[in-house]
């Protein structure tokens, strides 16, 4: 297909439907991570610090509050609760001795490995509650497709 050309309908709809449903499966597994009660002791923002710290590495408080788009002020709360609940440290920058750069410590490192996995086993779980064989073969055809339009 060319820039000029406009999408099947078919594409259209699959489009506007992945939107919704990926939506909806990301406040759900969102709201699994204080395990499937949906009690959690960590506040959305401080799961979303430990999942960058575990994805990107360390970082500073003030670039973490870039990267998740608050004011550095809420981040020092986020930070310093973590760190309070031993998820986190804070270590000087080796570049520069006048930053502190926030890293997951064991602890919290176990926690997302943890978390992670819990949404895991309860996706697999869903999907062989509410999916015939074929249907799950098919969410693994596409989800190769979509990561193929992702990496495009």
């Amino acid at each position: 297909m060319t820039e000029k050309e406009e999408p099947s309908e078919a594409a259209v709809q699959a489009a506007a439907e992945v939107w919704v449903v990926v939506g909806r499966l990301r406040r759900k597994l969102q709201s699994l991570l204080g395990g499937v009660d949906g009690e959690s002791d960590l506040s959305p923002a401080q799961a979303s610090v430990l999942a960058r710290l575990d994805k990107a590495g360390p970082a500073s408080a003030s670039d973490l509050a870039a990267m998740e788009g608050v004011r550095p002020q809420s981040m020092a709360k986020t930070v310093i609760a973590l760190e309070e609940a031993g998820l986190v440290a804070r270590h000087p920058d080796p570049d520069d001795r006048r930053r502190q750069l926030v890293v997951l410590t064991e602890p919290g490192l176990e926690r997302r490995q943890d978390d992670r996995e819990a949404r895991r086993a309860w996706l697999a779980r869903a999907l062989d509650e509410h999916g015939t064989e074929e249907q799950v073969r098919a969410v693994i055809t596409a989800m190769a497709l979509l990561d193929e339009v992702a990496q495009a």
